[in-house]
């Protein structure tokens, strides 16, 4: 990948992710001999040494850590790739979103939204009359998907896999195993309890191509003119399409805008800056985020500032004082970028539930001379994600660690699904309500059956604020 300019924003994608810098390794290690079965994990320790957040908190990581090349080599003998990269993470409470992974193709595909699959979006909940088991809800279906073609639609719930019941044990295995065809069951809540209603239906995973813009519309209501965007990850390759959608919006002379990020984990950072600029407009050339790296490469601390082109193309800027961001216990990273960096410029409403909470940047590290894509090892395809920054808005704040609280709480559950884009659906309707003063705020169901476990897009999108 291209080296990241600091001043402009061409060769800069950041899903805080930073893959790009001509990064070098400061220790003394780096000219010692290693042996080729220790190759993978000479790569890892010099790379976490050079670029993670936290490696002043981690005594392996130390510069003077090993005394002697004998010493060094013995250390990395003792751990596999993926044991030395836990071993050598700060705590995991402080550390929650770095990893490492084998083949860094499946990884790159990821971040520009490509992965292999049916097309369907869902969200794992215990079951309500059985922890033991799970529960799926499908919370929408990718366009021109396999899935796109079947009988299945949000808020369906299903909860076996060729017959088998899904649990916590097994769904992994079941439903995101290399097996391209399978068999869900499906059901239906009675208002009790999830009960089997005989539909099954095959699917087929394909390999496929994301576009992040689910929804786009306009909606009237009295004297406003409502934009609604269903964004769903901050993948770079589509910047062209949102400048597009927002295009459009504006032509509409929407006087208000809603941004639905509930199932948008993340990614570029650029993308952020760039979605920051087509939401104001008024604000060109100035700081919208800023990367705050450990104190080895303090010198490639970073400010962000709002662009007003795409590669030569003017942005589609709405000039709006007030957005609505409809968020879940899902929405992290690069969406709460957005949050966070227009505080200090205008009003940002907040509907839905508490945020994610990663306020921290990662890159990809690849085994080469600089930690770039460029002459990449070809003994392997190992790559890491490590943390190696965290990102403050214009008034330095950015301690959101635990999620950013919205301003009304309505939280998405099974049973207050809606169609997605309709006036009726519960986070929706409440921003509309807000923007029109024309309706009452959807009391929210203090007892919902549904526990929350896990979903989909956070199992094979990790997304994260990507710096490239």
């Amino acid at each position: 990948m291209k080296q990241l300019n600091m001043t402009r924003y061409s060769t800069a994608l950041i899903i805080l992710l930073i893959t790009a810098f001509g990064f070098q390794s400061c220790t003394d290690n780096d000219d010692v001999a290693i042996a080729k079965d220790l190759e993978i994990n000479d790569f890892i320790w010099k790379g976490l040494n050079t670029y993670y957040l936290w490696q002043s908190s981690v005594p392996d990581l130390a510069d003077d850590r090993f005394s002697t090349p004998d010493q060094y080599s013995n250390f990395l003998g003792n751990y596999s790739p993926e044991e030395l990269f836990d071993a050598l993470r700060v705590s995991k409470t402080i550390d929650r979103f770095s990893w490492i992974v084998s083949d860094y193709t499946v990884l790159e595909q990821e971040f520009q939204g490509t992965t292999k699959s049916n097309g369907i979006e869902f969200i794992l909940n215990y079951d309500p009359t059985d922890n033991s088991k799970l529960v799926a809800i499908v919370s929408y279906i990718v366009p021109k998907s396999d899935a796109a073609t079947k009988d299945i639609k949000r808020g369906d719930f299903f909860t076996s896999v060729n017959g088998i019941r899904l649990t916590e044990a097994n769904y992994y295995s079941l439903l995101f195993s290399a097996e391209e065809i399978y068999t869900l069951n499906f059901a239906t809540y009675n208002g009790t309890a999830v009960v089997s209603n005989g539909k099954s239906i095959s699917f087929t995973k394909t390999v496929l191509d994301e576009n992040p813009i689910l929804v786009n519309k306009v909606i009237t209501s009295g004297s406003h003119k409502i934009g609604y965007i269903m964004y769903n990850g901050f993948y770079s390759n589509y910047d062209s399409l949102l400048n597009d959608a927002f295009g459009t919006l504006k032509s509409a002379a929407v006087t208000d805008l809603v941004l639905d990020l509930r199932y948008n984990p993340g990614g570029s950072v650029l993308t952020a800056t760039r979605l920051a600029s087509m939401i104001t407009g008024q604000f060109t050339n100035q700081v919208f985020s800023k990367l705050i790296y450990n104190s080895k490469k303090s010198n490639s601390n970073t400010n962000y500032l709002f662009p007003d082109k795409i590669n030569s193309v003017a942005i589609n800027s709405l000039s709006l004082p007030t957005v609505y961001v409809l968020t879940s216990s899902r929405t992290a990273s690069a969406s709460e970028l957005i949050i966070n960096g227009l505080k200090p410029y205008i009003n940002v409403v907040q509907i839905g539930d508490t945020t994610v909470g990663k306020n921290q940047a990662s890159t990809t590290l690849y085994d080469s001379a600089n930690f770039t894509a460029n002459n990449r090892n070809p003994n392997h395809k190992y790559a890491m994600q490590p943390i190696i920054a965290y990102t403050v808005n214009k008034n330095d704040f950015g301690d959101y660690q635990s999620g950013i609280q919205p301003n009304y709480f309505q939280k998405e559950t099974g049973s207050t699904f809606g169609v997605l884009g309709d006036v009726n659906e519960p986070l929706l309707k409440i921003a509309i309500s807000k923007i029109t003063g024309t309706s009452r705020t959807i009391k929210q169901n203090i007892e919902d059956p549904f526990i929350y476990f896990n979903d989909s897009k956070t199992i094979t999108r990790r997304g994260g604020m990507q710096v490239e």
